[in-house]
């Protein structure tokens, strides 16, 4: 068998996906006949491999098209390229279902009479038959087999063609009763779901007949529609160019009378299956016809073609505006394969010229048609869309988006305006627009090359976003700066509020989306302070919106909105607002608390809090009874709060300076103050250091020590010389180890021991310190007999001064440790002064 080119679609909720393009040939495998695709692209790819059973209910529809039901449950469609292919295969069906029921020994337990059609035999239509024709289809439609040997009888015999005319010869005989019975046979024959029965239901020459029937519903005898009035008035169909394909100009007028049925006639009493039924031919249809106008370079050059001839007939432009709105709304039901042909040759044709032109067309149903077609090309390429509108800015021609903002501007509709305000946000998306122009630069780079250059390449989003700022911007919101010069916002028209309210909405996304281009701009027109004066419209949607504005500037975290919301005091509208609207809970009351709410948790916002409490504090206590003004307060009066003085410096005790946190979260502690003596002693001179009188003031050092004595305690060179007997029965005064391990009666005779090692010495020096300075201040003052070479003098200098080198130290963590000596450093002066 011959192979035939198909597109195979299976219905995936309720709409078909097209699975690909393929040749379809009917095979037989071990008796089995089989329906085979296999795929163009990939050879080896199977699409379809299915089994032909009697169950699948294969209906051919139109000349191209064979749809079925699988055993899956799944709705299955071949669509032909040529109406040979399709003739072919169904051929080859229809003998193997014959087949299949000649030799089929299962008896489903009906009669043979309702399995074949051709035995199946209804009453010639005629006045006196009616009843009788209405009772055997009723009996029939209640089993599946009466409902197929119905439906087979009724195509074959061309049913409805003889009882249209019975129609007419009700009405003319005035009689209710057949007219109500030949509306129930109408709607039990459509209900069969029979593809074939449906296209000749909408036949040019029956058409009429049928909705004519369907006019006089039992369920309403008292009502008759007028189905055959609006389908017959031809100032309906409109030609806005001439086909060069009468079955595509037949299936255009099927395709509107289906639509028909479908959403006025059987609104009613339609079930899933026949909605399915109608749907399917509806879509099948749209595709061939979409499908022929975009291959066609005739119809292509001869639709866009209206648009360019200035003495065109409005009329006509208009129709054909309405025709290309079709298309692209049927292109929204297409695989996109399909679409994307059906917009790159209407690009390519003009489509750009006929948006224009219907955005600005005075006419509202012209002005949405151009909305639509618009909004179907962005939601199907946006990438493509901005390359033209960068493509027109660098040939310093008008953009789509200065249309866009003009529209915007003037045009009353509401819903219009909401789709421009919707159109321009998507087209300003910066990071939408780097995809755009990396899409254009690698998919057409030598085109882009001629009318960009390199350098622009690389900067193409930024030079639009820039230009967009210098010029268009300016338009876009010349109504919001000229608010300047109103005095009231009372009077406002609705499409004035609204067109405020996009404009706020823009402004937002401009300030999320551009955060630093749009704060010179909002400087420089003063914007802040127009959307303030929003606040004093009577529309609370309107007082919303600006609300919604500087709530955004506040989650923005920048100082400089922080600034221009303290210049402008937009504090006191918003708590004007919240006072008033007080005794209602409603939107605008929630959102002004939330508003406070936001500034009582940021951590930020403090110069925010102050401000709004040193300049209307009056408001605040008003609505102090709310914890968000509460926390307010008590927070305002925190940072406010003055700093006791006992925490402003350190203790007398810690001598050391309060630590403070330095800004990189460290602590701090401050510089230490200046030592007068360790200064005085860094600056005295090496020969003053040397050569000290024995009458001189011991100092003690910041750290404790005695600048007189030596680090380390040597013995002298004197000391191997016989000790000088003292005088006056006082005690010889050598060294205080000396005084601990001897008594004063036995220190005369004794000698002097060893020098000790220096470990031993600090080690006992460490334990008995405290008994040595216990002993030193239970003894009385007295002057020593001192010899006439002043040795003990120094003995007992060096000694004072070892204790005080002892007694005043530091601890382990650096803290000076005062201890009071009974011995001070004047009574070494007395006793030097007085040898």
């Amino acid at each position: 068998m011959e192979k035939r080119r198909v597109k195979v679609y299976t219905l995936v909720a309720s709409d078909w996906f097209d699975k690909g393009t393929g040749f379809c040939v009917g095979t037989v495998v071990n008796d089995e006949a089989r329906i085979h695709v296999q795929s163009e692209d990939e050879p080896e790819r199977t699409l379809l491999d299915t089994i032909i059973s009697k169950d699948d209910g294969y209906q051919k529809q139109q000349d191209t098209l064979i749809v079925w039901t699988d055993q899956n449950v799944t709705d299955m469609a071949l669509s032909f390229q040529e109406a040979e292919g399709c003739a072919a295969i169904w051929e080859f069906v229809s003998e193997a279902q014959a087949k299949m029921g000649v030799n089929s020994n299962n008896d489903d337990g009906l009669s043979d009479e309702i399995l074949d059609g051709s035995q199946l035999n209804l009453p010639e239509p005629e006045m006196g038959s009616i009843s009788e024709i209405e009772n055997t289809m009723r009996m029939a439609n209640n089993s599946t087999g009466g409902r197929e040997a119905l439906a087979k009888f009724v195509v074959q015999n061309e049913y409805i063609s003889k009882l249209v005319p019975l129609v007419e010869t009700a009405e003319d005989l005035e009689s209710l009763n057949d007219l109500h019975r030949l509306c129930n046979i109408m709607k039990t024959i459509i209900l069969l779901n029979d593809n074939a029965i449906m296209e000749q239901a909408v036949r040019d020459d029956l058409i009429l007949g049928v909705v004519g029937a369907l006019e006089y519903d039992p369920d309403f005898p008292s009502h008759k529609a007028n189905h055959r009035k609006y389908l017959s008035n031809a100032s309906r169909f409109k030609q806005v160019i001439k086909m060069d394909d009468a079955a595509v100009e037949q299936k255009i007028h099927q395709t509107y009378r289906l639509q028909y049925l479908k959403d006025v006639v059987l609104a009613r009493i339609i079930d899933d299956p026949t909605f399915s039924v109608l749907n399917s031919l509806i879509y099948f249809n749209q595709i061939e016809i979409v499908q022929h106008v975009q291959s066609s370079q005739n119809i292509l050059k001869a639709l866009f073609g209206i648009f360019r001839e200035p003495t065109e007939d409005p009329q006509r432009k208009k129709n054909a505006v309405l025709f290309i709105q079709q298309c692209c709304q049927i292109a929204k039901g297409l695989q996109p394969p399909g679409r994307q042909s059906l917009f790159n040759n209407f690009v390519q044709s003009g489509l750009f010229q006929v948006i224009t032109f219907a955005l600005k067309h005075s006419e509202p149903q012209i002005r949405v048609a151009g909305t639509e077609i618009l909004i179907a090309l962005i939601d199907h390429d946006n990438l493509f869309l901005r390359g033209q509108i960068f493509k027109a800015v660098n040939e310093k021609s008008k953009p789509l988006t200065d249309t866009l903002i003009e529209l915007l501007l003037q045009e009353p509709d509401l819903g219009v305006k909401a789709q421009m305000a919707d159109a321009i946000k998507i087209l300003l998306d910066p990071v939408l627009n780097a995809q755009s122009i990396d899409h254009m630069s690698r998919t057409n780079a030598e085109v882009m090359a001629k009318f960009r250059g390199p350098n622009i390449m690389s900067n193409g989003n930024n030079e639009f976003v820039q230009a967009f700022y210098d010029e268009s911007s300016k338009k876009l919101f010349k109504p919001l700066r000229d608010l300047v010069h109103r005095e009231t916002m009372a009077d406002l028209t609705p499409p004035e509020n609204a067109l405020y309210a996009h404009l706020v909405e823009t402004l937002m996304y401009f300030l999320r989306q551009h955060a630093f281009r749009t704060k010179g701009f909002l400087q420089v027109n003063e914007l802040n302070a127009r959307v303030a004066q929003l606040f004093s419209s009577p529309e609370r949607y309107l007082q919303l919106t600006a609300l919604k504005y500087f709530r955004t500037c506040l989650a923005m975290n920048d100082p400089w909105h922080q600034q221009q919301m303290v210049e402008i005091r937009v504090m006191e509208p918003i708590l004007n607002i919240l006072v008033e609207s007080m005794p209602r809970d409603n939107l605008l009351n929630s959102a002004c608390l939330d508003f406070f709410e936001f500034l009582r948790r940021a951590d930020h916002l403090r110069e925010m809090v102050q401000h709004l409490l040193e300049n209307f504090r009056e408001q605040v206590d008003k609505l102090a009874y709310f914890e968000t003004f509460k926390v307010l307060v008590a927070k305002y009066e925190q940072m406010t709060a003055p700093i006791p003085d006992e925490l402003s410096f350190t203790t007398v005790e810690t001598e050391q300076p309060r630590s403070q946190i330095a800004s990189n979260g460290q602590r701090w502690q401050g510089l230490r103050d200046v030592d007068p003596d360790e200064e005085a002693y860094f600056n005295s001179d090496e020969q003053e250091e040397e050569t000290v009188s024995p009458s001189a003031t011991p100092k003690t050092l910041s750290n404790g020590a005695s600048p007189l004595k030596p680090l380390v305690d040597y013995p002298d060179d004197d000391d191997d010389e016989p000790e000088i007997p003292a005088t006056n029965g006082d005690h010889a005064i050598a060294s205080s180890d000396e005084k601990e391990n001897s008594s004063p009666s036995t220190a005369r005779s004794q000698t002097p021991p060893p020098p000790e090692r220096l470990s031993e010495k600090r080690r006992r020096e460490e334990d008995d310190e405290d008994d040595e300075l216990g002993r030193l201040v239970s003894q009385p003052k007295r002057r020593s007999s001192l010899g006439s070479n002043g040795s003990n003098t120094s003995s007992a200098s060096q000694t004072l001064k070892r204790k005080k080198s002892m007694s005043t130290g530091k601890d382990g963590a650096g803290k000076k440790i005062n201890i009071s000596l009974a011995v001070k450093p004047e009574n070494a002066q007395v006793e030097g002064e007085s040898s």
